[in-house]
């Protein structure tokens, strides 16, 4: 006899060890998942298990009084109810098997009460299977009469069930799904599963290795089902929206049930997407416009699907276009005509190869709780049609302007290029929108989308190139879009004014024109300052390129390893940067170590100011300062300086290496001259700042010379401040000083404000700077010995006091 059943094992039950521990999920894997039974030997004890929790979400029916049948011949495809079962009471009902190893889909149903199961035996009395409250696959032997045995599960207490069964081989009854129901087109097959029927069969003929699209039948209902070939074999599952591919031989027939048993209401669809049909037909468009080229649809929620029909007339690659809006729900992929999919999405949206000449289906997929109107078009990469005309790679040709007029518009830009240039596009949108693009050859591949540490893409071979382009958003008020789009070469550039390197002290190079490129004739191998500014003084970053298209540099500090041209351009490698025609720019290009600079004092407390002009964007000024390697230094600068009365200050050594600058050290802190003197100090005003004049002193703050001595007391030391004046130095001695000072400014006359500051022994700024003020005392905790105050006042006339004291004796 046939085997018996643990998975199908019911109320009336196997040994513990076989029984259900509760309710599975809320959607299982599959219903053949729960349907093989393990072996029970014939004769085993029956040992009752603890009841199968009822749904919550569900309100059992109730029982109709009319059809209280319990017990007798049960037909298949019907639901049969019994309105009570009591006590110790056993229920047998019969089903006759018309063909041997036959397989019976039960359902045994828990109305109300006390939960039931049943135990299922053949013609012979032994056991066959087990039934619970799902749905049970019960294998048969030979064919006969088989006898459903229910009771309640502990044999006390009292329900009502109902009781349901279907053969697999010969069913009760089997819609035939016509040919017609497999089309895209189609609304489906709707019907309702009445509460407790075990399952409903449909049939359908289709070749071997037809792929199908499998729908949820459900919906917000728990409704699955299995796909059978015509040697009774599972095919595939029916819950979830997937593809199926038919195996073996049919016709084929699928059993569809409520995975509980409750009334369900479903709705199949099985479109066909091997050789699909009712998909409207998208013709293949070119570039630019596709004008009436457009396939339109909109697409069910929740996994839903539409389709397009693709005839390809030759080989070739294709581009496919999707409008923004949609494509944010939607993912499509494409299928070629024997079901198998071509590309997807996510791995091809740049480019999708049809392989071969035939019928392509796309197939567009709604992840949304909405339906979702789409637009999409397809072009192919491969042919120039609609392309715009040829460009050349030059820097100094204008810059073209896109337009784009539809919400799925491919744009094709195509141009000239030998083996081995390096090739930079340039794009933004004219006002705020998503851009992309990338490079194909003539047959339409793909070329340079993996990251790279280099700028640009090398190109192959010697031949015709396009710029592939789009803008991805697109308004439903949206009729022409425009966007600007540069291609250039960065090998052995042209059209790029040449300019060759200047001096410290002097204007820098431009304005030069517009171009955002200009090529650098170097005279040697070295480090160099770059920097292009504005007109409006802001820096303009940049990268410099060998005549390889290789970079060599970002600008500001530029090592080059030979004499030659070197091509520098504007946001070289910013793909999303184009500079047109209105750009004017200066340009610094200098040897990064300067020459003849200006003296510069270390006692610029004393010792007149250094004065400048800073007047043109980009220019550099060098000063060369006088303290030895080991110094500490102070840059002191009027208290009312601005703009370029305020430059960005860099100290380096002989060598050209860095040893700090005017953003900390110099200004905030103490410098400490490392490396090998002299030491300069380069000067540029600072971003955005307006040309103009400087003054700028230095102090050398670790001695000597020794700055006179600030007496102790009340009277202190009366200073005068002015244009050539703004920088004091005080001493005051290691045995005229308290462990915790207090020192005073006041201004006595004249105008303006200053700030103080106070060195230890070793030239170390130990407190402040301190914020500008007219008046002011603060306490300072200093090492042993002598210490150096340095107020730093306004470039105006002014007369201030400095007194120290004690700070531990108050009022002293």
């Amino acid at each position: 006899m046939a085997a018996l059943s643990a998975a199908g094992t019911g109320l009336l039950a196997a040994p513990a060890t076989a029984a259900p521990t509760g309710e599975p999920s809320a959607r299982p894997a599959t219903t053949s998942d729960q349907s093989r039974p393990a072996t029970v030997p014939a004769g085993a004890p029956v040992t009752p298990a603890p009841p199968a929790p009822a749904r919550a979400t569900k309100t059992p029916p109730k029982v109709d009084s009319t059809s209280a049948t319990c017990g007798g011949q049960l037909p298949l495809g019907k639901v049969m109810n019994c309105a009570s079962i009591a006590g110790s009471a056993k229920q047998t009902w019969r089903i006759t098997s018309t063909v041997d190893q036959d397989t019976l889909f039960i359902r045994l149903r828990q109305i109300s009460g006390d939960s039931v199961g049943a135990e299922v035996k053949g013609p012979d009395g032994e056991n066959v299977c087990y039934v619970n409250s799902y749905l049970t696959d019960c294998e048969l032997d030979a064919a006969g009469t088989y006898t459903v045995t229910v009771a309640l599960s502990y044999n006390t207490g009292k329900g009502a069930y109902s009781l349901s069964a279907e053969s697999m081989r010969t069913p009760s009854t089997c819609t035939e799904l016509p040919k017609s129901f497999f089309s895209f087109a189609s609304t489906g097959r709707s019907g309702t599963l009445p509460a407790g029927l075990a399952a409903r069969c449909f049939t359908f003929k289709q070749p071997a290795d037809t792929v199908l699209h499998l729908a949820d039948p459900g919906g917000a209902e728990d409704i699955q089902g299995r796909i059978l070939n015509g040697q009774f074999q599972p095919v595939c599952s029916v819950r979830y929206p997937t593809e199926c591919t038919l195996q073996g031989a049919g016709p084929y027939r699928l059993f569809l049930q409520e995975t509980y048993g409750n009334k369900a209401a479903y709705t199949l669809k099985m479109p066909r997407i091997s050789q699909s049909v009712g998909c409207p037909a998208l013709p293949v468009t070119a570039f630019g416009d596709p004008g009436a080229a457009v396939g339109t649809g909109t697409v069910p929620p929740n996994q839903g699907i539409s389709c397009q029909a693709l005839r390809v007339t030759t080989p070739g690659r294709l581009v496919v276009r999707v409008d923004q809006y949609a494509n944010q729900s939607l993912y499509w992929q494409v299928y070629d005509d024997a079901g198998r999919v071509v590309c997807t999405e996510y791995d091809s949206w740049r480019s999708c190869a049809a392989p071969t000449a035939g019928s392509y289906t796309l197939v567009l997929q709604n992840s949304d709780w909405e339906p979702t109107t789409y637009q999409v078009a397809v072009a192919r990469l491969d042919q120039a049609a609609g392309c715009a005309t040829p460009t050349g790679l030059a820097w100094d040709q204008p810059t073209p302007t896109v337009h784009q007029t539809s919400a799925v518009q491919t744009n094709c830009q195509p141009f000239h290029g030998e083996a081995g240039e390096r090739v930079m596009v340039y794009r933004t949108p004219d006002r705020y929108n998503d851009i992309y693009s990338w490079l194909v050859d003539e047959q339409g591949a793909v070329m340079c989308t993996e990251p790279s540490e280099e700028d640009g893409c090398v190109l192959p071979s010697t031949g015709t190139y396009r710029v592939v382009s789009y803008l991805s958003r697109w308004g439903p008020e949206d009729t022409d879009l425009t966007y600007r789009l540069q291609v250039r070469a960065l090998t052995d550039a042209t059209g790029c004014p040449t300019v060759t390197p200047g001096a410290y002290n002097a204007a820098p190079a431009g304005p030069l024109g517009a171009v955002r490129c200009r090529v650098l004739d170097l005279p040697a191998a070295g480090t160099y300052r770059v920097k292009a500014v504005g007109e409006d003084n802001y820096r303009q970053y940049a990268n410099v390129y060998d005549s390889t298209g290789h970079r060599v540099c970002r600008d500001v500090w530029c090592q080059v390893p030979a004499a030659g041209r070197y091509t520098l351009v504007l946001d070289g490698g910013i793909p999303s940067s184009v500079i047109d025609e209105n750009l004017r720019y200066h340009l610094a290009v200098l040897p990064w170590l300067p020459s003849d600079c200006r003296p510069a004092s270390d006692t610029g407390w004393q010792d007149a100011p250094v004065r400048g002009q800073l007047t043109i964007p980009a220019q550099f000024d060098c000063l060369q300062l006088s303290s030895p390697s080991g110094a500490l230094i102070t840059e002191l600068l009027p208290g009312d300086a601005t703009g370029a009365g305020s430059p960005d200050v860099m100290v380096i050594d002989s060598t050209g290496a860095f040893v700090c600058d005017s953003s900390w050290a110099l200004r905030q802190y103490h410098c400490e001259l490392t490396g090998q003197a002299p030491f300069i100090a380069v000067l540029n005003s600072p971003d955005g700042a307006p040309g103009g004049p400087y003054s700028v002193a230095f102090a050398r703050t670790d001695g000597p010379p020794a700055c006179p001595t600030l007496p102790a007391g009340a009277t202190g030391a009366s200073v005068a401040t002015g244009a050539d004046r703004f920088g004091v130095c005080l001493s005051i001695p290691a045995d005229a000083r308290a462990a915790t000072e207090s020192i005073t400014w006041t201004r006595t006359d004249g105008a303006g404000d200053a700030r103080l500051s106070v060195f230890d022994s070793e030239g170390r700024r130990y407190c402040g700077p301190t914020g500008y003020a007219v008046e002011r005392t603060i306490t300072c905790t200093l090492p042993d010995g002598p210490v150096t105050v340095i107020l730093e006042a306004d470039g105006v006339d002014a007369t201030y006091r400095l007194t120290h004291r004690d700070a531990s004796t108050p009022g002293a």
